[in-house]
């Protein structure tokens, strides 16, 4: 593998290579990796894997348990000298958790999500993963600097749309895996040049123009009861109705009515 990633730097000078890599519970083994792997641009931390060796201590073992998690990123960012992202698993009740844990670590981004136990994944994973992200992306927009972090989205993508959303929920960048080993390698520029397409279409010169534009029109079913019993409450305070039998008038029956409804 480092040899490939040599020749890659080599082939490819301007060009970013980052390794999503992962390892054993073991501090002098993430620091041996990361110093074979220092000449690289940046690292994506598997945390996510929901096929490693958990009984080692690995990939979504480590994802799924906060002190390990902070314990491992504690490490890895002592240690590296590149931007570090965490990867996260979606097998976990709060995706935030984790991401939040990873973050307060050190580590400069959050990839997620992985594939959902048993190989879940692709276009079917799709909706599940936009949810994990668009938590994510809430959650670093309340308690972090944005322009300290990044997130990056990954799950079914396959189209320029699809990418779009989730730049929409908030996603820095994009991955795609399936998606390239179903179409080839080829389907990236095709993604690429589409998603241009996309934002002339509709006016937009950045990313930045248009990432995360949607999370404004999500929120809780909590949030939603809230909202709906204060609207009541307003009604019912504006509802006084008539004060005597002189007050109703022909016209405006049914209208008077109404006030006199309590909801």
């Amino acid at each position: 593998m480092l040899k490939e990633f040599k020749q890659l730097k080599q082939e490819y000078p301007d060009r970013i290579l980052i390794a999503s890599i992962m390892e054993e519970y073991s501090k002098t083994g993430w620091e041996e990796l990361l110093t074979a792997l220092s000449k690289l641009d940046a690292l994506e931390i598997n945390f996510s894997c929901p096929h490693g060796m958990p009984e080692r201590r690995m990939d979504a073992a480590v994802g799924q348990d906060c002190a390990l998690l902070e314990e491992v990123c504690g490490w890895v960012n002592a240690k590296a000298t590149v931007p570090v992202w965490a990867k996260m698993t979606p097998n976990i009740t709060d995706i935030t958790e984790p991401a939040r844990v990873s973050l307060k670590s050190g580590c400069e981004g959050i990839s997620a999500i992985n594939t959902i136990m048993r190989g879940y994944s692709y276009k079917a994973v799709r909706p599940i993963a936009l949810a994990k992200v668009m938590n994510i992306a809430q959650m670093m927009k309340d308690e972090f600097n944005e322009n300290d972090c990044s997130l990056s989205g990954i799950g079914g993508v396959e189209t320029e749309y699809d990418a779009a959303v989730f730049i929409l929920l908030g996603s820095n960048t994009v991955q795609v895996c399936t998606g390239v080993m179903v179409h080839g390698y080829g389907h990236v520029k095709i993604l690429c040049a589409e998603l241009q397409d996309f934002m002339k279409q509709h006016n937009f010169s950045t990313i930045e123009d248009f990432r995360g534009h949607s999370l404004q029109y999500f929120t809780t079913h909590t949030d939603l009861v809230k909202r709906q019993k204060e609207a009541i409450e307003q009604r019912k305070a504006e509802r006084r109705g008539l004060k005597s039998d002189k007050d109703w008038t022909g016209d405006g029956f049914v209208k008077e009515t109404e006030s006199m409804v309590s909801n």
